[in-house]
């Protein structure tokens, strides 16, 4: 397009008008600053405003540096204020970027400043600290999040996404974790190199797929109103401490504004409304529960140092036993200094005013110290904010009945009825299990010892009178256990258990004690004694079941010490069996120097337990070994044994590493048939190989797979395992790998060392097979 057509010349036009445009706002922010700085002057000089003016002009001359510069220099040294300090150090570490522009660093931060705080929305505010003060960073977009009092996210203002984009991300919902969500949640600045740091969503992450991010939490006064999320192109490097302390600063702004800000669905642009400290006393004292209404006590600077207890309600319980008085009006932690230390009880409510969101817990344990004695007592507490107030309350837990319910259950469980009988009045005490123990109601006489023979079966009064004489005559504690006949015709097995209570003279006064029913304990002796004597029989059976079982082990497994010897390479194999007899397994293993001087080396599990997969074990590690003689590579030799697999071993399916070692060379050969891929250990670095391609053996009648060869160094540990080794119900296989590989890595310096060391280790729980092959290149 030329210079000279129309369009041309209007374009030309166009852009003339956006410079100056610019310029003219770049001109009155910084006639702003200037006669900001001269009013300064008036008020510090003592001088007139031309005066001022006059002496602004010399001090910019000698400092040689421009009138613009110069005054916010000014401003900083009287505001002195957290922009202040950062605007100092990142003017100090950004001197060159002022050949740039004619803007340098401090100009810019001033004028983020001074737009921000002029902004009537949050909408206003992410426009202008991206432009202002945040592209001259690099940055692209900025996304202002407010935080509702449920763990919410609203986006309050955004710049640099598009409309669909923001509209896509203006809310979301609690518990969703996201960078903001999470800086809210860490209550600290998350700064991200990259997209793979942490994998969390949010807004304009396919814009940006490859950019880093930086998430401030925006607060003051020690209370988080939201998130100031900022997004770069390309992944972001670490920043200088100067840089971090200027995005805290500007996030401390966007507080300012989240302060007073409400949702576009709630009243435009209203405050939002909040209860005064009366109103939450008020709701304090309709409460049933304990209650105290908390308000923050913030330091000159306005940081929160504690909270002040504002009110407490008439039910409220002091742990310490202190009158209601007493409490009130003290501070948090001087009236319970060991609140920082109770289950982070402080911190707790800290996070609560903060964020707003409600905390709740059962039982947990409160210390009040009184004086220097530590009193401990145990409550449920709820912790929520109200406007500026903070409502907590805590039920403390009465210990003495807490435990009489414990006893109570304990009674009920065990099926024990207590009692106690007055021999001098004759008063009987039971409690409600003992009536259920008789079978009687609860408003029928209790049945004195004397008269239990009557209750009992005849054939233990002889016991029952043994029992009486040592308890009422001999004034002994006694025991003995009798059948029980009820008045329902029900026979119950019951143990008594009973002592005496004397006088000062020795005189008999009370017996106390109590019965429990321990009729499942007789007969479950019973049925021990009937099968006792069939055990018998069955143990020498037992005895020869085990043998055969051994020694199926050991002709099907071959043995684990000293497999071969060769110059240059050790070999050492492991295999734990599993530990239950009807778990043996298809695990299998071979390391066998084969007629061409190559060491072929394997492991693989047939699916499935018991004698059909430890036959079909032998079948295919016999089969291997065979093949293996043609002098073919690993490839094709799992191929053809995966056509075995198929046709002769009934259907079954298994899986299987295969490794041709060539010790001239120091190279291995492998491939893999679903199994996991060996593990490559170098000095104090553990790691599989690649993983190559290859189903597992039998699935289909055909099938080729991939080989793939690694060069071994000198000291080079090699592994082979069975899955025996890291499976776990709880755990997925790449956690129980990266398990594997720290342990591998930290192992001891001999090959059989490492083996043993990894079948200590392992922590797997499913009682499977495990083998182990080691090779370590000498």
């Amino acid at each position: 397009m030329s210079a000279d057509s129309p369009v041309g010349r209007l374009a030309a036009t166009v852009d003339r008008l956006s410079r100056e445009v610019r310029a003219a706002q770049a001109e009155a922010e910084g006639r702003a600053l200037i006669e900001l700085a001269k009013g300064i002057l008036v008020e510090r000089l003592g001088c007139g405003p031309a005066q001022a003016a006059r002496q602004l002009s010399e001090l910019t001359e000698q400092a040689g540096t421009t009138q613009l510069e110069f005054a916010v220099e000014v401003i900083n040294q009287a505001a002195r204020d957290r922009m202040s300090e950062v605007t100092d150090a990142f003017l100090a570490a950004t001197r060159a970027a002022r050949d740039a522009g004619p803007e340098p660093a401090a100009v810019r931060l001033r004028a983020a400043e001074s737009g921000a705080l002029a902004a009537d929305d949050t909408q206003a505010v992410a426009e202008s600290l991206l432009e202002q003060a945040l592209r001259p960073l690099g940055a692209v977009a900025v996304a202002i999040w407010a935080a509702g009092a449920d763990g919410s996210l609203t986006l309050a203002g955004s710049a640099g996404f598009s409309p669909a984009e923001a509209a896509r991300w203006y809310y979301v919902p609690p518990d969703v974790a996201t960078v903001a969500r999470c800086a809210l949640a860490e209550r600290d600045g998350l700064w991200i190199a990259s997209p793979d740091d942490r994998g969390l969503p949010s807004v304009g992450r396919h814009h940006y797929p490859d950019g880093g991010r930086a998430a401030v939490p925006a607060g003051t006064g020690g209370r988080v109103y939201g998130v100031l999320e900022i997004v770069w192109p390309a992944p972001l490097p670490e920043q200088p401490p100067q840089i971090v302390r200027q995005v805290e600063a500007l996030a401390e702004l966007c507080a300012h504004t989240l302060e007073t800000y409400t949702p576009p669905s709630g009243p435009a642009r209203q405050p939002r409304a909040l209860p005064d400290a009366a109103e939450l006393m008020d709701l304090a004292d309709g409460l049933y529960d304990p209650a105290l209404v908390l308000v923050p006590h913030l330091d000159a600077s306005g940081h929160l140092l504690d909270f002040r207890i504002q009110h407490v309600n008439s039910r409220f319980l002091d742990p310490a036993g202190r009158p209601r008085a007493m409490v009130s009006g003290a501070l948090m932690l001087e009236a319970y200094p060991m609140a920082a230390g109770d289950s982070e009880l402080f911190q707790r409510i800290e996070r609560v005013y903060a964020t707003g969101e409600p905390f709740r817990a059962r039982r947990m344990h409160l210390t009040a110290l009184v004086g220097q004695v530590p009193l401990a007592a145990v409550a449920d507490i709820s912790v929520s904010r109200h406007g500026d107030g903070i409502l907590l309350i805590w039920r403390i837990e009465d210990e003495t009945a807490r435990l009489a319910s414990l006893l109570q259950h304990a009674q009920r469980l065990g099926r024990i009825g207590g009692f106690e009988e007055n021999l001098l009045t004759g008063e009987i005490t039971w409690n409600g299990q003992l009536f259920d123990l008789y079978g009687r109601p609860q408003t029928s006489p209790p049945v004195p010892l004397e008269e239990l023979p009557a209750h009992a079966h005849p054939d233990d009064a002889v016991a029952i009178g043994r029992f009486l004489r040592t308890l009422l005559h001999h004034r002994r504690p006694a025991s003995a256990a009798f059948r029980l006949q009820r008045p329902d015709g029900v026979t119950r097995h019951i143990r008594v258990v009973a002592e005496p209570v004397l006088d000062t003279d020795g005189r008999l006064l009370t017996t106390r004690g109590a019965y429990q029913d321990i009729s499942s304990q007789h007969w479950t002796e019973v049925a021990l004694a009937a099968t006792r004597d069939q055990l018998a029989h069955t143990e020498q059976h037992a005895s020869e079941r085990d043998r055969l079982a051994l020694q199926l082990q050991r002709a099907i497994m071959p043995p684990t010490q000293a497999p071969l010897q060769m110059p240059g390479l050790d070999v050492a194999v492991r295999y734990r069996p599993a530990e239950a007899e009807q778990l043996v397994g298809g695990d299998w293993y071979d390391a066998v120097v084969l007629p061409s001087r190559l060491v072929l080396l394997c492991v693989g599990d047939v699916a499935g337990h018991g004698i059909e997969a430890a036959t079909s074990m032998v079948v295919l590690r016999n089969a291997l070994r065979g093949l293996a003689v043609t002098g073919a590579g690993p490839g094709q030799l799992l191929s053809w044994l995966n056509i075995v697999t198929h046709h002769l071993t009934g259907g079954v399916s298994a899986t299987a590493v295969c490794g041709l070692y060539d010790p001239a060379s120091r190279t291995l050969r492998w491939a893999r048939a679903g199994h996991l891929p060996p593990v490559l250990v170098r000095g104090s670095e553990a790691a599989p190989l690649p993983m190559t391609g290859g189903l597992l053996l039998g699935a289909v009648p055909e099938a080729s797979y991939e080989e793939a060869e690694v060069r071994l160094a000198p000291e080079d540990n090699l592994l082979m395992y069975t899955d025996g080794l890291i499976e776990r119900r709880d755990r997925t296989v790449e956690e129980s790998l990266a398990h594997l590989l720290a342990t591998a890595a930290t192992a001891p310096g001999t090959l059989d060392q490492r083996l043993d060391r990894l079948l200590t280790y392992s922590r797997s729980d499913t009682d499977d097979d495990t083998c182990i092959v080691g090779i370590r290149v000498g």
